[in-house]
């Protein structure tokens, strides 16, 4: 009876949690000491695809979808007819220890709702993490929630248990959160993470002067922005994004498209397409702001404040710039090379390495697993390869998206008005 009560459980909260997409492992090394369960060593965990195209797995659930506040986008608001549950601390160690023994996990995502105030629900999370690691000697990755308007030492302590936390803004700016959201603050969105970045800072340089100093959140923070449930463009978008990375150390932000299940007005009608294409555009663009050393203003502008749709943002700005191309990748500088459309960062460090040695040559790039069809239009080489260079943007554009395929080709559209 009791197991079934779990398992009951566990549908509706899992279920629940289905919507919080930011969980993610990366630069986690939590070792397993002794005879303990589970490391965290450069693994992944979620239901989702690594850097190296690892796919990992985790528990990933609610505590409770009860909660306080009715925010109109989120499936757990308090006036929204569902089921309700809650779990006890100890069923959820018990769950996680039982999941990863039988080698389903490889760790936990644990989130929630609001119960009575955020301090009574963070003191329950943080429970939850120390039986974990104190009395199950539990060293697998955990991801936990910081909950807004929590304490500052409960924050602390979660941090010293926890792999990540993170604090979800949920909407890109102020006034969406207050149309959706009235019961809560951006400011305390905000806070925590300005805490929780400088205590990570902290116990990273203590760790410097001290090897036995304590881990604090090892793989940093995150959060997770809801895109298509208001009227923001993506300019709006990035920028936030970008003040994440710069101004609070995030190692990840998520953008969720949002999935229509409210007959609020203020929300896309449920039928509304979720806007899968303008999320994976985000990611592609958050992966320029991060790793190839593109600023906000040159991926999108108050020109053209949405990404490009039919195409990656890497080619969209290379189509707006053919005045920097074509580019010989024999002398040309990395940061450039990065800027070539179907050459990634390890396709770009490795043509750098390999042009010491020779005058690299088409064949050449090809071995080195650049998406060669598409790069080839922004290269210079000698004939016939020069003729590329008298194509305009549109007639390059048309070539490459009738060489590509692609899952979502029958989805390009623009984005779709919501007022």
């Amino acid at each position: 009876m009791v197991h079934e009560r779990v398992m009951e459980k566990l549908a509706i909260l899992a279920d629940a949690a289905k919507y919080d997409v930011s969980c993610s492992s990366s630069g986690s090394k939590r070792e397993n000491k002794g005879k303990g369960l589970g490391d965290a060593m450069g693994k992944g965990i979620c239901h989702a695809y690594t850097e190296d195209g690892r796919c990992v797995s985790l528990l990933k659930i609610l505590l409770t979808n009860h909660c306080i506040f009715d925010c109109a986008y989120c499936v757990s608001r308090k006036s929204n007819d569902i089921k309700r549950a809650a779990f006890t601390v100890q069923e959820v160690v018990d769950l996680t220890i039982g999941f990863y023994r039988r080698n389903y996990i490889e760790g936990l995502f644990l989130s929630s709702g609001i119960f009575d105030n955020p301090d009574y629900t963070m003191e329950r999370l943080v429970r939850i993490v120390k039986k974990l690691r104190l009395e199950e000697n539990f060293n697998g990755y955990i991801h936990l929630k910081a909950i807004p308007g929590a304490s500052d030492e409960l924050l602390k302590e979660a941090g010293l248990y926890a792999d990540r936390l993170s604090v979800n803004v949920e909407m890109p700016t102020e006034q969406s959160l207050k149309l959706l959201a009235p019961d809560k603050n951006h400011i305390d969105v905000i806070k925590p993470m300005e805490y929780l970045k400088n205590e990570i800072v902290g116990y990273k340089e203590e760790k410097k002067l001290n090897y036995k100093a304590p881990l604090f959140a090892p793989a940093g923070q995150s959060t997770q922005m809801v895109i298509g449930a208001t009227k923001e463009n993506d300019l709006e978008i990035l920028g936030m994004a970008n003040y994440f990375y710069e101004q609070m150390n995030m190692k990840r932000v998520y953008y969720s498209g949002y999935v229509p299940i409210s007959y609020d007005n203020r929300l896309p009608a449920i039928g509304t397409p979720v806007p899968m294409i303008r999320e994976n555009r985000l990611y592609q663009a958050d992966w320029l702001l991060r790793f190839y050393g593109f600023n906000v203003n040159e991926i999108v502008g108050f020109d053209q404040p949405n990404l490009d749709l039919d195409i990656d943002p890497k080619l969209g700005w290379a189509l707006r710039n053919l005045n920097q191309f074509p580019v010989d990748i024999n002398t040309a500088d990395l940061e450039l090379i990065l800027r070539i459309p179907g050459i990634g960062v390890s396709s770009a460090q490795k043509i750098v390495s390999a042009r010491k040695f020779k005058r690299l040559q088409p064949e050449d790039l090809q071995k080195l697993g650049i998406a060669y069809s598409r790069s080839k239009y922004f290269l210079a080489f000698a004939s016939p390869f020069q003729l590329q260079r008298d194509l305009t943007s549109i007639q390059i554009k048309d070539h490459i998206l009738n060489t590509q395929k692609s899952k979502y080709k029958n989805d390009f559209s623009n984005q779709l008005s919501l007022f």
